[in-house]
């Protein structure tokens, strides 16, 4: 079993309400910026991101590729057939459909993504050949599962049957909504047949022995939903962005909320004003509060970032959204995340 070590920052992280302004009040620098003791680094959305960063860890240990790490390291969970959320294990949409989306990218800009994928396991992997060996950025539906085909990949039932009985379960009542944090929940707590389950996504980002940084996001979207529907897991610039001078960052939970405001795009140019990682994700979810103050404190939406000097945080609307960190001095250092709310 993986061992996890959960660090909460003392001090006034937890912020309750905006300011009149309705900009979410700024700390000192010295109390917001984590710094790891030196590159390479990995860093990744969730509990499970643990077992991902190590995946990842064994590319960059021997100064390969952020890339290369980052697409390992989120195979990891598109693997697991216990994650509900992510990959071949994930729930699918009303119709019984299990679909997959995911976007990667690379220090150079490049960037390739996927979505509504079906019958591929490693959307992932779909995703970066997008990016190498076509003219393109995204591929959706049928015409992403023709070129997987086409390159190689096999066609396999993604519906397991645990997801298959929950979904049946579902039909029952149809009630449809999302639950916060239910990411964490499905590892902790019983999971009971015709809950109203919330698909999220792993987010990945590494900076590499020599400098440079990569992404990538991968997720089977929200349980249960419209078939077709797409969250922004794999829209660059929502659920990803990656800056080569200035950093990385990603998004979970609610992907409509992170599209309207291009969430990861929002919180690398904040870094690149000189906002340190974490106070640049606060900001990003301020905006999400201060939109819809309403909806916010129905949903999760928490944003991850890593600059080019190493420095990493993350925020969240709701408590509860946890963050997994690896370097050369611990490979599992688990991080509570601040939060508005």
């Amino acid at each position: 079993m993986i061992s996890r070590r959960k660090f909460i920052r003392s001090g006034a992280l937890g912020v309750s309400a905006l300011s009149l302004s309705g900009r979410i009040p700024t700390l000192e620098h010295e109390n917001v910026v984590n710094r790891a003791p030196a590159k390479p680094i990995v860093i990744a959305t969730w509990d499970f991101g643990v077992a991902a960063n190590q995946a990842a860890w064994e590319v960059l240990r021997q100064e390969g590729r952020a890339l290369d790490a980052v697409e390992a390291g989120v195979r990891v969970p598109e693997a697991d057939l216990g994650n509900s959320t992510v990959g071949k294990g994930g729930y699918p949409d009303r119709d019984g459909h299990v679909s997959l989306d995911a976007c990667i990218m690379d220090e150079k800009g490049n960037c390739g993504s996927v979505a509504a994928l079906e019958h591929i396991s490693h959307p992932i992997s779909v995703a970066r050949l997008v990016m190498e060996k076509t003219p393109h950025v995204m591929l959706v539906g049928e015409g992403a599962l023709q070129f997987a085909l086409e390159n190689g990949f096999e066609r396999e039932n993604l519906l397991t049957p645990k997801a298959e009985k929950a979904w049946k379960e579902w039909l029952k009542d149809k009630n449809y909504k999302p639950v916060i944090n239910i990411e964490n929940k499905s590892f902790t707590t019983e999971r009971l047949p015709g809950n109203e389950h919330n698909h999220d996504t792993i987010g990945m980002l590494a900076l590499d022995a020599h400098g440079n940084l990569s992404g990538a996001c991968t997720t089977s979207g929200m349980a249960f939903k419209m078939r077709g529907r797409v969250g922004d897991s794999p829209i660059i610039g929502a659920g990803l962005y990656v800056d080569n001078e200035v950093g990385g960052a990603t998004a979970t939970g609610v992907g409509e909320e992170v599209i309207r405001t291009v969430g990861s795009f929002l919180v690398v140019e904040l870094m690149r004003q000189g906002y340190p990682p974490e106070e640049a994700c606060r900001e990003a979810v301020g905006r999400i509060a201060k939109k819809k103050p309403d909806i916010a404190k129905e949903i999760q939406v928490g944003f991850l970032a890593l600059n080019k000097k190493g420095e990493y945080g993350a925020f969240a609307l709701q408590k509860g959204f946890s963050y997994a960190i690896c370097h050369a001095e611990q490979r599992d250092l688990l991080l509570d995340s601040a939060s508005l709310y």
